[in-house]
């Protein structure tokens, strides 16, 4: 059974820094590609990054391409996103996803069959 774990979230006011973190276990983790997304209040959940099985290629969404960066551990199964330069508009629940798929693309939430259960990020102002 797939489960993954989120932590690492928490209130932080602008400018500030979070890593948070994803333990994934009942899979072979090397071989899964593995993304964060985030869903604020009132919108629909959005790609904020991905990192290939093999750690080989990582792509981000533009609202945070050069604040955050996600990587991978393999013999700990975890994955982690480091968020820098926060801002109010980053506050969001921030979802761990994984897929045995490695190939195609990894943007939807309907790429990823393995979800975490989320972790609250607050920025204030």
């Amino acid at each position: 059974q797939v489960q993954l774990v989120e932590s690492g979230g928490g209130l932080v006011q602008t400018g500030g820094s979070l890593r948070l973190s994803c333990a994934a276990s009942g899979l072979t983790f090397s071989t899964y590609t593995m993304a964060w997304f985030r869903q604020a209040p009132g919108k629909e959940r959005e790609f904020v990054a991905f990192i290939y099985w093999n750690g080989a290629n990582t792509l981000y969404a533009d609202s945070v391409k050069g604040r955050f960066t996600i990587s991978r551990d393999s013999a700990k199964k975890t994955v982690y996103l480091q968020m820098d330069s926060l801002n109010p508009e980053d506050t969001a629940v921030y979802y761990c996803g994984a897929t045995a798929r490695q190939f195609g693309g990894f943007f939807r939430q309907s790429d990823y069959p393995y979800w975490g259960q989320g972790t609250q990020v607050t920025v204030s102002s």
